[in-house]
């Protein structure tokens, strides 16, 4: 059994002296797990890092082995997020989320396509957050956990929408919401419409894609949103009420 493709890595963790197991993630493969020979020594360790794309052929004698992985480097993802450390926080939380939530050995060619697009733009720092937060709408939705923003689930509007439901994933107006809105997710406007978003959305969006990946898609496993993640959205959250102290300073 074997095959060929450009992947990119999302996790790689050093196995015996100087090997590592690796996870990535093809468009017609999926997720794949294998062993990288060397991929932990002192002359391959910078291209087995999360977030670096390459050209990776897999082998092994059945297809249910973990088979062993040989790559080159296409693009160096890790390198160009590292001097920065919003985007170094993109990137570990990306590589954490598809890592843990995506099935093994399924396509979902939607999933690698964002990820192809997000990883490159990184250096360019919160303002992929946006790209960030659709793009894990997207997981939620490959996965069947897909979120219902096009009308109020109790009114039926169209517009208006400002809330969603913690529940049923569907959005829901002011007027929907009535005297439960305090226990709904706030749906942040970039989401369905031309807004130009900041700090606060960007934290609101996070917020809503975060409940849903740790209830659905890592719940489902028994497993935690990844720590990786907490942490992207503790950083957001910050500059958020930073941005909003100095608003009101103002």
């Amino acid at each position: 059994m074997e095959w060929d493709a450009p992947a990119i890595i999302l996790d790689v963790r050093p196995y015996g002296e100087g090997d590592a197991v690796a996870t990535v993630m093809t468009e017609a493969h999926g997720l794949h797990r294998g062993l990288a020979r060397g991929g932990a020594s002192r002359g391959k360790a910078a291209a087995w890092q999360p977030g670096n794309m390459l050209h990776v052929r897999w082998t092994a004698r059945l297809s249910d082995q973990l088979g062993s992985f040989t790559g080159e480097m296409i693009h160096a993802g890790a390198a160009h997020a590292m001097d920065d450390p919003m985007s170094l926080a993109m990137l570990t939380a990306i590589c954490a989320v598809a890592e843990g939530a995506l099935p093994e050995h399924e396509p979902l060619p939607r999933v690698f396509d964002g990820l192809l697009h997000l990883i490159p733009r990184l250096p360019l720092g919160d303002s992929l957050l946006t790209d960030l937060i659709r793009w894990e709408l997207i997981v939620l939705s490959d996965l069947g956990y897909g979120l219902d923003l096009t009308a109020c689930a109790v009114t039926g509007r169209i517009d208006g929408l400002t809330y969603v439901s913690p529940k049923t994933g569907r959005a829901v107006t002011d007027e929907g919401a009535g005297d439960w809105a305090a226990r709904l997710l706030p749906l942040p406007p970039f989401l369905i419409g031309p807004t130009p978003p900041d700090a606060q959305a960007w934290r609101d969006g996070l917020r809503l894609t975060g409940h849903f990946l740790e209830r659905d898609a890592f719940g489902h496993q028994h497993r935690p949103l990844p720590q990786a993640r907490r942490m992207l959205y503790d950083r957001v959250s910050a500059q958020a009420a930073k941005d909003d102290v100095s608003h009101n300073a103002g």
